[in-house]
């Protein structure tokens, strides 16, 4: 299986998107998962949103209560959630425009790390003018 493939793998997913569908996948709304995580909910809305990350302790406390892995959380590889196209046929017209998003969230995500690995060379280039 390619990683455009796999909904929650690296490559086509974030942290919070595999924390917001493993919170839907057990059926917690932010609140309830914010109150048993003594968080507030603003707290968890950025996590879910890549805004923030979590502490290792609330990372674990969140493996636990939503029943996967704290390296699939990380990562999207190890023990979590399957692919949500596995569970439910879909059409192959759905099947085609799923795999295409993933795909260019992909793109997406390469051409963010490629813009990001220019603008520290372009700051150390700018830094020795000085």
């Amino acid at each position: 299986m390619s990683d455009t493939d796999d909904f929650y793998g690296p490559e086509a997913a974030t942290f919070g998107d595999r924390l917001a569908g493993a919170r839907e996948a057990a059926g917690m709304t932010q609140a309830v998962l914010a109150k048993r995580l003594g968080v507030k909910v603003k707290s968890l809305q950025s996590w879910e949103n890549d805004l923030s990350e979590p502490r290792a302790n609330r990372l674990s406390m969140l493996a636990g209560l939503l029943n996967v892995s704290m390296v699939w959380l990380i990562t999207g590889e190890g023990e979590g959630l399957t692919d949500p196209a596995e569970e439910a046929p879909l059409s192959p017209d759905v099947h085609a425009v799923l795999s295409e998003i993933r795909s260019l969230q992909v793109q997406f995500k390469e051409r963010a790390d490629r813009l990001a690995r220019l603008e520290k060379r372009l700051r150390v280039l700018l830094k020795e003018q000085i």
